[in-house]
C-alpha cells in the first residue's frame, strides 16, 4: 500500500476512524442503556443523547489515556480501581459539558459507569463487524 508521507498509511486512517466510528455507537448503545436503567440520569432528547455519546467518545478517545498515564503509580497500587475512577471522571464530565445529559449523584454515576463498561464488554465479545476494531484490542488485530 502506498503511504501518504511520512504519516500513517491510507489503510491505517480508514482502520482509526471505522474504530472511532464503532466507538461512537458503542458508547451511544451504552448511554441510552443507562438513560433507560437509571432514574437519576436523564436526557432531555435524542440530540441530546447522540452528543453526550460523541463528546464521551472524545474524552475517551484524547483525556482519558492522559489521566491513566497519570494515574499509572496508583494503577499498581490499587490493582486498576483507580481507572474505574478514571471512567467515572469521564462520565462524569460528559454529564457536566453536555446540556441535557444529567447524572444525579455518586451512586448513579457508579453504576452508568459499570453499565457502560458492561455493554462495552458485551460488544466487544459478541461476534459482528466491530471485532477487533475497538480501542482495548487493538493489539490483538491491526490492519497490514
Amino acid at each position: 500500500m502506498r503511504r501518504l508521507g511520512p504519516g500513517p498509511s491510507y489503510v491505517q486512517l480508514m482502520w482509526r476512524l471505522r474504530e472511532l466510528l464503532f466507538s461512537f455507537f458503542a458508547n451511544a448503545i451504552a448511554l441510552a442503556l443507562v438513560v433507560i436503567v437509571l432514574d437519576k440520569v436523564e436526557v432531555d432528547s435524542l440530540g441530546d443523547l447522540i452528543n453526550a455519546a460523541l463528546l464521551f467518545g472524545v474524552l475517551n478517545t484524547l483525556l482519558k489515556p492522559v489521566l491513566k498515564t497519570l494515574t499509572l503509580p496508583l494503577a499498581v497500587i490499587t490493582l486498576r480501581l483507580i481507572w474505574f475512577v478514571v471512567a467515572m471522571v469521564m462520565l462524569k464530565l460528559t454529564a457536566a459539558i453536555v446540556n441535557g445529559f444529567e447524572i444525579h449523584g455518586l451512586r448513579a454515576l457508579f453504576w452508568a459507569t459499570l453499565i457502560v463498561w458492561v455493554v462495552n464488554l458485551v460488544l466487544d465479545l459478541a461476534p459482528g463487524p466491530w471485532q477487533g476494531t475497538r480501542r482495548d484490542h487493538r493489539a490483538l488485530k491491526k490492519p497490514a
